[in-house]
C-alpha cells in the first residue's frame, strides 16, 4: 500500500476536501478510501490531522426521506421530554441534570 499524500495545513491542492467542507458542496464520500491527510503543527504535541477525500470521486448527499424526517422529530422530542414527569420542556434536557429543571430543582434552588 502507497503512503498517502500529507499537505501541510492550508496548503492542499485543489481538488482535495475535507468531510465537511464536501457536506457544504453537497457532497458525501461515497465510500472512497482517504486520499491525502494534511497536518498542522502544534508545539507540545503531535500535528492535528485532517483526511482528504477527493472532490470529483464524492457523491452527492442522498435527500431525506419522511421516515428519516419522522424519525428525527421523535428523537428530538424524547430529548426534551422529562422522565420525572413525562413533560415536554421546551428544551433539550441537560444529562447533568437528568431530569427538566423544576423536576432536579424542585425547592426553586437554581443557580443565578
Amino acid at each position: 500500500m502507497a503512503a498517502l499524500p500529507v499537505f501541510r495545513w492550508r496548503l492542499a491542492p485543489d481538488g482535495y476536501a475535507t468531510r465537511r467542507q464536501l457536506r457544504a458542496r453537497g457532497l458525501r464520500p461515497g465510500g472512497q478510501s482517504v486520499a491525502a491527510t494534511l497536518e498542522r503543527p502544534r508545539r507540545r504535541r503531535g500535528p492535528l490531522v485532517a483526511y482528504l477525500y477527493r472532490i470529483d470521486c464524492a457523491k452527492s448527499v442522498r435527500p431525506m426521506t419522511a421516515a428519516k424526517w419522522a424519525a428525527l422529530a421523535q428523537a428530538n422530542a424524547a430529548r426534551r421530554t422529562c422522565p420525572s414527569c413525562r413533560r415536554d420542556a421546551g428544551y433539550v434536557i441537560p444529562s447533568s441534570l437528568g431530569a427538566c429543571v423544576p423536576c432536579a430543582c424542585p425547592d426553586g434552588q437554581r443557580a443565578a
